[in-house]
């Protein structure tokens, strides 16, 4: 199934609140995609699939509980063929050439070059102690940037020299150029992508950058909560989830009833609640909702 079609049943699924044709649309999702982490990624397909596990009509919440399971097999699958597939071909490169220490060095049949790890020093890595020239440009500001990303990068990392230079250098370019030139705000986003680089609680990021699976691109795209390690992105979560149930908590318990009529629409589902808003002696003051128009009135 191409992605156009894949698109245009995910809007037909939001539109529709007909059960036989959600049915229909899950069961051609079933049959027709074949799922794989870009193609998901790129669709938002299955966060749109998902959202309908909770259905109130007990076939289409199992069709959707199937179909997820049957997509996360098939990824999991995939991605662990890549892994072999790597892993042998790691194997191979590896009997096959040199073993070599800091940077990338040619194997013996003089091919394409081997990356290889990063042997200690016993000192903390940056671009001096790794033995790395920073000095690239005539401009100190963009040079200081790039030994301070490259500092960032190396953090725990067994990554060779020469790679962790070039990602510093990519993601720098990729910030002047996209802040034309060394401007304040060039300087600023240098200093927050350095801190979140930097954070020890967070590797997943520094890790990401180095192995090429976030591109500089991408990186400085991303918002601070992106970039937010693990434990401040769960921080943040619980925050928000608490705000939301304190907000939830302060407004008012409504109830249906077919006791009201609407007066623009004269349709009788009309949601409805009771507040005290004069003193106590008075009656309650009554606040209507038409369900089906969503006119509002009140009356004591």
């Amino acid at each position: 199934m191409e992605v156009s079609e894949i698109k245009a049943l995910m809007k037909a699924l939001d539109k529709t609140t007909d059960v036989d044709k959600i049915k229909g649309i899950l069961d051609q999702f079933n049959a027709g995609v074949k799922p794989t982490e870009k193609l998901l990624r790129e669709t938002k397909l299955g966060i749109a699939v998902n959202k309908l596990r909770t259905h109130e009509d007990a076939e289409v919440s199992e069709k959707v509980k199937k179909v997820i399971k049957k997509w996360k097999d098939e990824v999991s699958a995939q991605k662990a063929r890549s892994k072999a597939s790597a892993a042998s071909s790691a194997a191979s490169t590896k009997s096959a050439s040199p073993s070599s220490t800091n940077g990338n060095k040619p194997d013996s049949s003089g091919g394409e070059t081997v990356a290889a790890k990063f042997t200690s020093h016993g000192k903390p890595r940056n671009a001096k102690n790794d033995g790395v020239r920073t000095d690239i440009y005539e401009d100190k500001a963009r040079n200081s940037c790039v030994d301070i990303c490259y500092t960032a990068l190396a953090t725990d990392s067994e990554a060779a020299p020469a790679d962790i230079l070039a990602c510093a250098k990519s993601i720098e370019k990729v910030v002047f150029e996209g802040e034309k030139g060394t401007t304040a705000t060039y300087r600023a986003k240098m200093r927050s992508l350095y801190m979140n680089l930097k954070d020890k609680h967070n590797p997943r990021l520094r890790q990401g950058v180095v192995n090429g699976d976030i591109s500089a691109e991408r990186l400085y795209k991303m918002s601070p909560q992106e970039m937010a390690s693990d434990d401040l992105k769960k921080e943040i979560e619980e925050l928000e989830k608490k705000n939301l149930f304190n907000a939830r908590g302060a407004t008012e318990k409504r109830a249906v009833t077919n006791r009201f009529t609407c007066g623009k629409c004269k349709q009788k589902k009309v949601s409805y609640y009771q507040m005290q808003t004069r003193s106590a002696d008075e009656p309650l003051t009554t606040f209507c909702t038409c369900e089906n128009c969503g006119n509002r009135w009140k009356f004591s």
